[in-house]
């Protein structure tokens, strides 16, 4: 006999239930934010700027490209990740035994020399902000960023903090937006019809959108806050697609600001291009805009790269399994003392960026297979659009990463 329990219907609107709804909005929210804000780092806010000052008003195809490129990369990862239940390298390691050990160490080395570059920018934030020394505003910054994994619901924590400096950044680079007074219109239509096209800015835009850990970062987020399965499909989209969004209005207002700058100012001749776009648009007062825009990327990208770099060790090392946290923390204070002690390794930070640029098409090559694997996804049918979709992105990915490898790593270790 069935006990009563079971046939008591459930009610949807009890004190659980309700709790239960706002805990997967707040972590598909989240999800977005941790995505977009750890695509949005020191290396983006200065890429985005050189490029437009190169490209001028055509440098709006290459947003658009690699947005398209972006979407096909992020659909496909966050699919197979959702439907499977399962972190990417348990997934690689489905398709083929020991791949996915391969890939979570291609991916924490990635995350953690770029990190380097992040905690950088944290102290190049802190001091155009507050004229604080580089190297002291990192270390405060290690802080802050360690006080959030600290806490019993970093994961919580973790989701609030990326949305406040998420939102905070659209709202200043929409500021110097508008106090630049860029030529929209011209913009526009360079964006459709190109005077000039930047393959290489093209491929840069979408391995420092996708690449490495950030391809990871929202659909392992899902994961921990327990949102799997095919049900959760047409929510994760949602996510995935706010979060390429929430990259692309931060990528256009910036281009649009150093659009309606650049002919005034030479800002390729400078040291810092981001900060003389925003000290060029609001003077001193944009000097120190620029500085918490540099902070709060820069932060952000740190609480993105560790947590994300580390979900992939869980499978590989017990230990990081058994202390997450205790993990995260400690990669973040590595990071630290790199710069702190040693400054910016420049080679490292090369070697990383290579790797990275083909880290995209290993990865969705294997989230590509995986999704046709009954092994990984059961009975889900996944869309044809998309694979056709994330195939030509993965090779066009894989040809110009290998270029970018052929000619950097010669350069590297001359």
């Amino acid at each position: 006999m069935s006990s009563p329990d079971t046939n008591r219907p459930l009610d949807m609107n009890s004190p659980a239930q309700t709790a239960l709804r706002r805990h997967r909005a707040t972590a598909l929210v989240g999800a977005a934010f941790l995505m977009a804000t750890s695509a949005v780092g020191p290396g983006f806010l200065t890429q985005t700027t050189v490029f437009t000052a190169r490209l001028g008003a055509s440098f709006g195809f290459a947003i658009l490209v690699s947005v398209l490129l972006d979407i096909a990369a992020q659909l496909n990862t966050w699919r197979v990740i959702t439907v499977s239940g399962r972190r990417a390298q348990d997934i690689a390691n489905l398709v083929l035994p020991g791949l996915g050990h391969f890939l979570a160490v291609l991916i924490a080395f990635g995350g953690l020399a770029f990190n380097v570059g992040n905690m950088a920018g944290t102290g190049l934030g802190t001091n155009a902000l507050l004229d604080v020394d580089p190297r002291w505003g990192a270390a405060a910054s290690a802080v802050v960023a360690v006080s959030i994994f600290a806490v019993r619901e970093a994961g919580r924590a973790m989701d609030r903090f990326t949305q406040v400096l998420g939102m905070a950044m659209i709202v200043l680079m929409i500021y110097v937006m508008i106090v630049a007074a860029p030529p929209v219109g011209e913009a526009a239509l360079r964006t459709v019809v190109p005077l000039q096209i930047g393959i290489l800015e093209i491929v840069t835009l979408v391995g420092g959108t996708v690449g490495g850990y950030i391809t990871f970062a929202g659909g392992h987020r899902l994961l921990d806050a327990g949102i799997h399965g095919v049900d959760a499909l047409p929510q994760v989209q949602k996510s995935a697609l706010g979060g390429i969004g929430i990259a692309t209005v931060i990528r256009i207002t910036l281009f649009l600001a150093t659009l309606g700058v650049i002919a005034g100012t030479d800002i390729l001749a400078t040291d810092n291009p981001p900060a003389a776009v925003f000290g060029a648009a609001a003077g001193n007062v944009g000097r120190r805009l620029f500085g918490l825009v540099m902070w709060s990327a820069a932060i952000t990208s740190v609480v993105g790269a560790s947590y994300t770099s580390m979900s992939f060790l869980r499978s590989t090392l017990p230990s990081v399994e058994r202390y997450p946290r205790a993990t995260v923390i400690l990669f973040i204070l590595a990071s630290t003392a790199i710069f702190v002690g040693v400054g910016r390794p420049v080679r490292l930070l090369i070697l990383a960026g290579a790797i990275n640029g083909m880290i995209l098409p290993i990865a969705l090559g294997v989230m590509l297979v995986a999704a046709h694997r009954r092994s990984v996804v059961g009975e889900y049918c996944h869309p044809r659009s998309l694979t056709i979709a994330g195939v030509v992105t993965a090779a066009l990915m894989a040809g110009l990463g290998a270029y970018t490898l052929v000619r950097e790593l010669p350069r590297l270790f001359a």
